[in-house]
């Protein structure tokens, strides 16, 4: 029976995802190897379906527009996408402001709707289902309904602290499950609110970690269980700590100001199922998964640059993913799958997108991040575990071991020369030769 090799795909800013050529090490001293650790469980990768993705798609001729969501989703795509968020009401990337339920005072939610996703979102998620149907999807709000805030205002502001708005709330989140159900589609999780430190122009809303505390103990968690809904509640997104919150503003938005003032009250835990952090929420990783172990973790939206979609931008992006695996999250989601060029937001900035589809030449462009996801996403499944490395090169890899054995490496080479990985694999040594500031992925089959 012939031996499985090993097999290694590599990107550069010029020659993206090519199969390179693997050489016996001479004598010295590895660089990396495996340890016998095992880590969290795999729960996959995914993005966020949005409004303005959903338009650029259209400019597609069908052919390209069926090739960009097989990349993204279908089971052997490039990405293979398994869990993907949606926002409850307008994300920042939505045509415009809008919320669900904006009837003033209708505290029952008689006036409760998801006519506007049925043009945008729901087709887009259908036809992601129709490729992949057991993606997982969670969905957050960036606002509540205005009438539920002071001031009435879709962008910054607070949730209005009355018990029949709070109870009149955790019925939007109940009907809003419910509606998608109806249309065939299931929300796995919702995370409470988008960003709870952002005071934003586009639709926000702030939170402190007592009011997350009061919110899931006392009326989301008790309204679930009444209507019987088995859809998962996570203590997210979390966009804190700031570093210069802590010392210049004197404002606490630590871990303890978040995660641990919601996890250490017994009767909030018991309904969080994990926890997903987002651009600051990366200063506090490390200290939940420390302290609470036993819940499972997500990055809930990648950090989206300024719309140039640049091999140095890419770069950064894949030190993101290297720090939240090894601090022990489950998934990884990106922000915006696809964009027209610049990535423009209806309020105003710039923001990269995986794909970009140019209106007038009606062609998609595979950015560098594409890359950095397909290194991560295309050889790995869900329930594949996050495996130990050692050695100089640990600090810019990370490795999954598939059930059946198979490891996946997946690093960096961050500096402008070639450098020589040396891998123990198994008391032998393989010698890469990484170009400069590459990305890599490393398959070796179970010997």
């Amino acid at each position: 029976m012939e031996q499985k090799r090993i097999q290694w795909f590599a990107s550069t800013e010029t020659e993206l995802w090519t199969e390179k050529h693997i050489e016996e090490a001479d004598s010295g001293n590895a660089n990396l190897a495996f340890t016998n650790e095992r880590f969290q469980p795999l729960e996959g990768f995914g993005g966020c379906f949005n409004e303005l993705g959903y338009v650029a798609l259209q400019h597609l001729p069908e052919e390209e527009r069926s090739s960009v969501m097989h990349a993204l989703f279908h089971p052997e795509g490039e990405h293979k996408f398994s869990i993907c968020r949606l926002p409850i009401g307008a994300s920042d990337y939505a045509l415009e402001w809008y919320s669900l339920n904006e009837t003033d005072g209708d505290l029952n939610m008689e006036h409760f709707s998801i006519a506007r996703d049925q043009k945008y979102l729901i087709p887009y998620i259908k036809e992601a289902l129709q490729l992949n149907p057991d993606l997982k999807l969670f969905a957050s709000p960036w606002s509540p309904p205005t009438w539920m805030k002071f001031p009435k205002s879709y962008n910054y502001g607070t949730l209005r602290w009355e018990k029949e708005i709070l109870e009149a709330y955790a019925l939007y989140f109940v009907k809003f499950v419910e509606a998608y159900k109806a249309e065939g589609i299931t929300i796995h999780q919702v995370h409470v609110q988008n960003e709870v430190v952002a005071d934003q122009k586009f639709p926000s809303c702030v939170w402190t970690g007592e009011q997350l505390r009061e919110f899931i103990r006392d009326y989301l968690g008790p309204a679930f269980e009444k209507y019987g809904l088995d859809t998962e509640i996570w203590l997210g997104t979390i966009n804190a700590p700031e570093a210069w919150d802590e010392w210049i503003k004197k404002k606490a938005t630590d871990f303890d100001a978040y995660a641990n003032t919601v996890l250490s009250d017994p009767e909030a835990y018991k309904y969080v199922k994990g926890v997903g952090y987002q651009w600051a929420g990366k200063h506090a990783i490390q200290r939940t998964v420390q302290s609470y172990p036993e819940l499972r973790y997500m990055q809930t939206e990648n950090e989206c640059g300024d719309g140039e979609n640049t091999w140095f931008y890419a770069r950064y992006v894949f030190n993101l993913y290297q720090h939240y695996f090894t601090n022990g999250v489950n998934a990884y989601i990106y922000w915006n799958m696809v964009l027209e060029p610049k990535g423009r937001s209806t309020w105003g900035w710039e923001q990269n997108a995986m794909l970009t589809v140019d209106k007038e030449k009606r062609a998609a462009t595979r950015n560098p991040e594409f890359y950095v996801m397909k290194h991560f996403a295309h050889f790995t499944s869900p329930n594949d575990r996050r495996v130990g490395l050692k050695g100089p090169l640990a600090g810019n890899a990370v490795a999954f071991e598939k059930p059946d054995g198979t490891r996946i490496i997946v690093l960096t080479n961050p500096f402008k020369d070639t450098r020589e990985l040396r891998l123990s694999i198994d008391s032998k040594q393989q010698l890469f030769r990484l170009e400069p500031e590459s990305f890599h992925t490393i398959i070796i089959p179970r010997g």
